[in-house]
């Protein structure tokens, strides 16, 4: 399936058909370009999926020695809360910012930029890390709080890489390049998650050892980047606009255009809803499953294999066959009962009824059919995104999509954390997760019709 061809007379300058096809770039250069790309978005994944299973235990390390009652307590849990937010709060501010740079003066000095920002703040991670937390507390939390929000910036170039992709495929493989971002964001949240427990297991007394490890892969990320990467902007088929550098002009075209708005939403609400099983995974891992804080890594890290083997091989096979808003549809509705049986599960453990083998079974089954769904949406919606945007402002579009998820991860934690515990049996955050996602499905012809 395709979406369907509209006369190119028809259209305005923002819709897809109207996008010129790439130009002959090498064959050589693109595949540079997008092994960079994949780079970019394995290490931005691996940073963040490092410091979950870290999170606790410098919520009991340092927070306990600075707020009475540690991450229990409300004080204590709102500021490891902001300390998880501040990596994606960077993203939604600078997402559009580096796009809108990357059309101006080209994707590569974009890309570099984020991968040596990375490495500065993987190392100021790393030392914060192995800061004495009775002497240094206040000082550790500080400098955990820069290296989170300098690596959410770093990582804002993701929108870049996106664009980078756009710059390499034709229009009708574009949701095949986007998949190949979402492999590596599954490869580095598979292993994100395993190096962070790690260092728990064999290097309890020297966390900052996975920061500077961090670094490490992101000073070789930023080699091959000097050496392999390519310009992959099209100056010739799309000239950059004169804009100013913090200009809110991309949000109100994103959203006030019929064709890129609803995917914009939709992508949105995707987030928001399957965030919402994110930030009450380890909960659930804890209360209906009983995990404990150190095993809670497995979880997450079944999270990333589902997520790599669906896009970097289910997705792409199937990529051909059907459109963009197909793979959305089916997307969407995989994540709704992903997400219901989560809440079922835990359900079920407050009424006692099931056993330890079953509660396993629903979660393995609702967590598939959520990160299945989730590796169909993502894709396509950027794909979509694409299309339908401006080529002169293809980073800066693709940044206020991904400004949209970003928010989303702001929002998820404040809010179904807070359901969550709102009622003994913690089923509020998956009635509303459950309830945003297949409230969506109604959008999808209009998605579809492209306005």
């Amino acid at each position: 399936m395709s979406d369907p061809v509209v006369p190119t007379s028809e259209i305005p300058r923002t819709h897809p058909e109207i996008e010129p096809e790439p130009s002959k770039v090498a064959d050589t250069s693109s595949r540079k370009a997008m092994f960079i790309v994949f780079l970019v978005v394995f290490i931005d994944l691996l940073g963040f999926g490092i410091v979950l299973p870290l999170l606790p235990i410098y919520g009991d390390r340092y927070v306990a020695q600075l707020v009475p009652g540690g991450k229990e307590a409300p004080a204590g849990g709102a500021i490891v809360g902001l300390l998880m937010a501040s990596f994606s709060a960077m993203q939604f501010l600078f997402a559009p910012l580096w796009g809108r740079i990357s059309d101006r003066v080209g994707r590569r000095p974009i890309l570099l930029v984020g991968l040596a920002g990375s490495v500065v703040c993987y190392t100021v991670f790393g030392f914060a890390s192995d800061l004495d937390p009775g002497q240094m507390a206040l000082a550790a939390l500080v400098l955990l709080f820069v290296a989170r929000m300098g690596a959410g910036i770093a990582g804002a170039t993701i929108s870049t890489a996106q664009a980078v992709i756009a710059d390499c495929t034709t229009p009708e493989k574009r949701k095949g390049g986007m998949a190949l971002i979402g492999a590596a964001f599954g490869i580095g949240f598979t292993f994100g998650p395993l190096l962070g427990a790690g260092s728990l297991w064999f290097l309890p007394n020297h966390h900052g050892a996975i920061g500077y490890a961090a670094a490490g892969l992101s000073s070789l990320a930023f080699g091959l980047g000097c050496v392999l990467l390519p310009e992959t902007r099209r100056f010739d088929t799309a000239p950059p606009l004169k804009r100013k550098w913090f200009d809110t002009q991309a949000i109100r075209l994103a959203l006030g255009d019929p064709s890129i708005a609803p995917v914009v939403w939709c992508f949105f609400l995707a987030t928001l809803g399957f965030g919402g099983l994110e930030v009450t995974l380890s909960l659930l891992n804890r209360d209906a499953l009983g995990l404990e804080e150190r095993q809670n890594f497995l979880p997450f890290a079944y999270v990333g294999f589902v997520l790599m083997l669906t896009q970097g091989f289910l997705y792409r096979r199937l990529a051909p066959r059907f459109s963009e808003a197909t793979f959305m549809a089916a997307g969407i509705a995989l994540m709704g009962v992903g997400v219901a049986c989560l809440g079922v599960v835990t359900w079920m453990s407050v009424q006692s009824w099931s056993t330890p083998a079953a509660l396993w079974t629903i979660v393995i089954f609702g967590l598939t059919a959520a990160v299945v769904g989730f590796a169909f949406l993502t894709p396509s919606a950027q794909a979509l995104v694409s299309r339908r945007s401006d080529p002169a402002r293809q980073g800066e579009i693709l940044g206020v999509n991904q400004s949209a998820s970003a928010m989303a991860r702001i929002l998820g934690p404040i809010l179904f954390l807070t359901l969550y515990k709102a009622h003994s049996s913690h089923l509020l955050p998956y009635i509303l997760g459950a309830g945003l996602l297949l409230a969506m499905l109604p959008l999808m012809p209009r998605i579809r019709r492209g306005g």
